[in-house]
């Protein structure tokens, strides 16, 4: 067992620093593999026309709003969120261009919030898991003094071997679930572009 837990240690803080190595050096904190782009850029999701006053009065109506919420939950499948699109501004009449823009001044305000969500999450989690990875390496190091000590205390070795054994699962765990959560952020962008792209072609 302890042995094992020698493995587990050495194996896990050996992709923590990798991790942390491969970062780039002006965010830290960020742990995925993709690069961190901090916003979406309108000028990369939008060739339409300017959105004006419809960045802030799309809140205002509720329509809008009330749709904007539902495209830009991940829940809602893709064809589903096309559908809504269509319909939606296929009833707009003579207001199709203003709808259009402020359901996509909607979808990019909201997305863009999610996104840094999600991205400020990631970094959180980041954080604790530089700190659990310290707290690993003291405590084998604790356990191979414990082991090599010359009146060893196998109560202590023991009880030490079991806290890292459930130490390092939990920091695994963790690294399992950054490695999907990663993934979100481009989602969120490759939701957006296509929404975006099927608003400005039912504009023409």
């Amino acid at each position: 067992m302890i042995v094992r837990v020698w493995a587990v240690a050495v194996l896990t803080l050996a992709a923590a620093s990798t991790a942390v190595h491969a970062a780039d050096p002006r965010y830290p904190n960020w742990p995925c593999a993709q690069a961190k782009v901090p916003e979406i850029s309108l000028a990369a999701v939008w060739a339409g026309p300017e959105l004006g006053d419809a960045e802030t009065k799309w809140k205002d109506d509720a329509k809008v709003a009330a749709l904007v919420s539902k495209l830009s939950a991940r829940k809602t499948p893709m064809d589903e969120a096309e559908k809504s699109v269509k319909e939606f501004l296929s009833g707009s009449g003579s207001d199709k261009t203003a709808n259009a823009k402020l359901l996509f001044a909607g979808l990019f305000d909201t997305l863009n919030a999610q996104r840094s969500q999600v991205m400020n999450g990631l970094e959180r989690v980041s954080r604790k898991q530089r700190d659990a990875a310290d707290k690993i390496r003291e405590e084998t190091i604790q356990l191979q003094a414990l082991q090599g000590a010359s009146s060893r205390d196998d109560a202590k070795v023991d009880a030490l071997s079991n806290e890292l054994i459930w130490k390092t699962r939990i920091f695994e765990d963790r690294n399992k679930v950054v490695r999907f959560v990663c993934e979100v952020p481009t989602a969120i962008d490759q939701r957006l572009f296509a929404l975006g792209r099927l608003i400005q072609q039912e504009m023409e």
